[in-house]
């Protein structure tokens, strides 16, 4: 028999989505990216665990401030209606506590790192907790996800270089307009019941020029990071990841083309093997370039 405290761990489990990691890496592809790139094909092992660690920490902290905001909301959506804390399993405080828990861990992790990591990692969290909001009067509260999903970017360039170069804000530019498209395709599959409860979201404001729009997203976030890595000299592996991306993409719109739910979170899922892709490439030609 199952005890009632593994009951509630399994509950904030849920809550905080570590049984879809999908999210996480999402967020962890291009922070991995942004820390390859900064030190050269060489990052600090130090680094890398904090940066991913603290990756898994805020992503979940972010779903927790999340279902909070939307508790009144999710009831509404089919995807979500039966989130722990839409149902009443979870608790509204015990949701905040969860989402505090969690920041507080992730700072904690950065305090050997220099003021600039710190400073920006104060700003990452006031974006995650208020992103949730943008949805009630932002027309694309997407592009706000994409800041708040690249964050990691300025804040790996700060953690090795102590400055944040222009290139690493072209790369947060490129994570907007990627997360434009991910989480296009995803609010595709809501555009229903988000037009019956009056969310705003890029697939409701793009209207029927959802799929062209996020095909065009794809095509600008693809063409800034390759403008990146050539900039540092990345040639063969790394444009073959690109190459590969693209394809993923184009597989993408296949998916979306005739906007039926399954097609459209099918490719929102997929994401995770574009980002896949541009890392290997990254990492490859670093390595046998």
């Amino acid at each position: 028999m199952t005890s009632p405290v593994t009951q509630r761990l399994a509950l904030y489990f849920r809550l905080v989505r570590l049984d879809k990691p999908i999210g996480i890496l999402l967020l962890l592809w291009p922070t991995l990216a942004a820390l390859w790139l900064a030190s050269g094909g060489v990052p600090d092992w130090t680094l890398l665990c904090i940066f991913t660690l603290g990756t898994v920490l805020m992503r979940s902290a972010g779903c927790a401030i999340n279902d909070y905001a939307d508790r009144d909301i999710d009831r509404h959506v089919k995807r979500t209606a039966q989130r722990p804390l839409t149902t009443g399993l979870i608790r509204s405080w015990e949701a905040l506590l969860v989402a505090l828990v969690l920041a507080l861990v992730s700072f904690a992790l950065i305090l050997p790192l220099n003021a600039l990591t710190k400073q920006l990692s104060i700003a990452a969290v006031l974006i995650a907790g208020s992103y949730p909001y943008f949805k009630r009067f932002f027309a694309i509260p997407q592009a706000y996800l994409g800041i708040a999903f690249g964050f990691g970017i300025p804040m790996a360039y700060a953690a090795v270089l102590g400055t944040v170069p222009p290139e690493a804000w072209v790369l947060l530019i490129g994570n907007v307009f990627w997360a434009v498209a991910y989480d296009t395709e995803y609010a595709m599959v809501d555009r229903d019941d988000d037009l019956k409860i009056g969310i705003r979201t890029s697939a409701i404001t793009f209207g029927r020029y959802d799929v062209a729009a996020v095909m065009f997203c794809y095509a600008v976030s693809l063409l800034l990071f390759l403008a990146v890595g050539w900039q540092h000299g990345l040639r063969g592996w790394f444009v073959g990841g690109v190459a590969v991306a693209a394809g993923c993409a184009v597989y993408h719109y296949t998916l979306i083309r005739d906007r039926q739910r399954d097609g459209c979170f099918a490719a929102f899922r997929h994401n995770n093997w574009l980002g896949a892709a541009l890392f290997a490439g990254l990492t490859l030609d670093y390595w046998l370039g």
